[in-house]
């Protein structure tokens, strides 16, 4: 016995509450080490200057990741949880295929304003290991068809003009890809201004005048318990 009260609280952390706290501290070196990538580039940030800013020595950021590649492919793979979420939700929907487009344009759009949205455009997968260099360029790939298959619904439907799916995907995603590049955070215009703006803007020319005169400014994206181009949802621990 080490006489203390039988109702007094035991000194350690419960499992959950451990686990909890752990994966706080994963989440804050991913977004300390996505930003400070983003300011400075891979190649030229440092552990150690992750480790300084989350005041922690560098010894430590190794409790949660291996390396330095495989924070970067975490942040990635929380910028493609992002896009997974909301295209799950739009392939649920009973919109036509103009109304997906437009929630997808509105979708990534508001994902490529946020810092982990912005490293699916933003890092170079050579700088991975040939397995998670090959699991972002079949992302890449998956995000690419999802405009197409839109567009290709839209067509089929009369809701979109004939068109090439594969050339208007391409213009489309091009514009989208390029606000991770320029945008601003804490500037004046907001992720969610820049969505509505795009969505109209990169599909209004695609529209048949029948369902251009019907669509809403603002597109109808499914209604999810939280948006996951918002929140994004954190990665369970390996």
């Amino acid at each position: 016995m080490d006489g203390r009260p039988a109702n007094d609280p035991s000194p350690w952390m419960t499992f959950e509450n451990r686990r909890r706290a752990r994966d706080e501290k994963r989440e804050a070196v991913l977004r300390t080490a996505v930003q400070l990538f983003l300011e400075q580039g891979y190649h030229r940030a440092t552990l150690n200057e992750v480790a300084e800013r989350l005041n922690i020595t560098k010894p430590a950021l190794y409790n949660y990741f291996r390396s330095k590649e495989d924070i970067l492919f975490e942040c990635w793979a929380l910028g493609q949880e992002q896009v997974d979420g909301f295209i799950a939700a739009i392939d649920g929907s009973r919109q036509n295929g103009l109304g997906k487009l437009r929630a997808l344009v509105h979708s990534y759009a508001e994902t490529m304003a946020t810092d982990f949205g912005a490293s699916l455009v933003r890092f170079d997968p050579r700088d991975l290991s040939p397995s998670n260099a090959k699991t972002v360029r079949a992302a890449k790939r998956g995000i690419d068809q999802t405009f197409r298959r839109y567009i290709t619904e839209g067509i089929a439907d009369g809701s979109i003009k004939p068109c090439d799916p594969k050339m208007a995907a391409f213009a489309i995603a091009g514009s989208l890809n390029w606000i991770g590049h320029w945008y601003q955070r804490g500037g004046p215009l907001t992720p969610d201004a820049i969505a509505d703006d795009f969505a109209e803007r990169l599909t209004e020319g695609l529209a048949t005048t029948t369902a251009g005169k019907r669509a809403a400014k603002k597109p109808s994206a499914p209604k999810t318990k939280k948006s996951a181009a918002k929140a994004p949802p954190q990665r369970k621990k390996k």
